[in-house]
């Protein structure tokens, strides 16, 4: 059993900057890839950023250039970093870890950018 901790979230102006974190319960995140995605009101949840345990990362099209996605094996957690916040980038961020047998998920955390 993984559990997933989200945090970070807040209300920030278009233009800005926000960290999110997620701490993973137990040493078994080394192993995960583990994955950010966002669930928009009205919409889909959608991909965000994914890392691999290797460290290979790939973004959806409308956050390359903004947002940066990082793992710390040694502190078992990882970080979104979004840079140039738009609307559009409003949704709460969902955290998750893939291993072999089973997909976990965080709780989630919101974020809110204003115009």
């Amino acid at each position: 059993q993984v559990q997933l901790v989200e945090s970070g979230g807040g209300l920030v102006q278009a233009g800005g900057s926000l960290r999110l974190s997620c701490a993973a319960s137990n040493s078994v995140f080394s192993i995960a890839a583990m994955g950010w995605y966002r669930r928009a009101p009205g919409k889909q949840r959608e991909m965000v950023a994914r890392i691999t345990s290797g460290g290979s990362t790939n973004y959806a099209d409308s956050v390359k250039g903004r947002f940066t996605i990082s793992r710390d094996n040694a502190e078992n957690t990882v970080y979104l970093q979004m840079n140039s916040l738009r609307p559009e980038d409003t949704a709460v961020y969902y955290c998750s870890a893939l291993l072999p047998w089973s997909d976990y998920w965080g709780q989630g955390t919101q974020v809110t950018v204003s115009s």
